[in-house]
């Protein structure tokens, strides 16, 4: 499976979010305390906000440890909003169209997690997507499809019921098909503004999510790091696993539900797919 953080606060050189922590998100494409897998090595993206209508997004195939590209613009990229994403395989090809995050227009979206059964469900979740989306489809992967699958059911209008009717079709179409507990997955959406996180599975037991505590009430809990005092007082972090061991610092998304953090707050609601024909 993957591993992927999001940051949203005041704008900070890439460099600082994705080298320095000490269980970075490049230290987890080696050595994930977490996930599935240990080694996440199958490509990687970043994608941020800065002075264009839409966010940029770079991937690459490498893994992300090995790519002196990655380092090199890292240190350049400086953006109140980053998206990444390191890449472990369920099945699909390893190539850059499969890389997360994936975007359309100002949105960006990233999954961990695999849609069981795929091969023999995704004709009929291709066939939900809107006409005038399927051409923006690049890739070949489960993570895409449900992205394109939210756009559909829309996304940009009200993520969190986009998302839950989404879902809700993949289950009624494995359903369909004998697939039992097909979806796993961890989610983040942004339109740029806000970020929505997502943490579901069919069978219960979800992959790893962790939100940030008010870096406020995390600077009184460690005057020591002077690392802390370099982040704004909105800064919010969404993690796969925390990028270092700091007490309070962090709290697990329950399963089963969604959060919104928009201007450095966290909403807590429930997650409840729903599937209407």
């Amino acid at each position: 499976m993957c591993r992927w953080m999001a940051y949203c606060g005041d704008p900070i050189l890439a460099e600082e979010l994705l080298f320095r922590p000490v269980h970075s998100l490049i230290d987890q494409s080696l050595h994930s305390r977490l996930g599935e897998t240990t080694t996440n090595g199958d490509g990687f993206g970043i994608g941020w906000y800065g002075e264009g209508e839409e966010p940029a997004v770079f991937k690459s195939i490498e893994p992300a440890w090995n790519d002196r590209n990655l380092r090199e613009i890292a240190g350049q990229i400086r953006t109140p909003l980053l998206f990444a994403h390191i890449r472990s395989s369920t099945g699909t090809p390893v190539q850059r169209s499969n890389c997360h995050p994936f975007r359309y227009g100002r949105w960006l979206w990233m999954h961990n997690g695999v849609v069981e059964g795929f091969p023999r469900l995704r004709r009929d979740l291709a066939m939900a997507v809107d006409p005038s989306l399927y051409p923006a489809i690049e890739g070949s992967t489960d993570s895409e499809l449900l992205f394109f699958l939210a756009l559909t059911f829309g996304l940009t209008d009200d993520p969190p019921r986009a998302v839950a009717r989404a879902v809700g079709l993949v289950e009624e179409t494995a359903r369909r098909h004998d697939v039992p507990h097909p979806l796993q997955m961890t989610v983040a959406t942004t339109d740029g503004e806000s970020v929505w996180m997502f943490r579901h599975a069919s069978a219960g037991r979800a992959r790893s999510l962790f939100y940030s505590t008010d870096i406020s009430q995390v600077r009184q809990l460690h005057p020591e790091l002077e690392s802390l005092r370099r982040l704004g007082a909105g800064t919010r972090f969404v993690v796969s696993e925390p990028l270092r061991d700091l007490t309070g610092a962090w709290n697990e998304l329950p399963e089963s539900s969604h959060g919104l953090i928009r201007g450095g707050e966290i909403e807590i609601h429930a997650f409840l797919p729903f599937w209407e024909g």
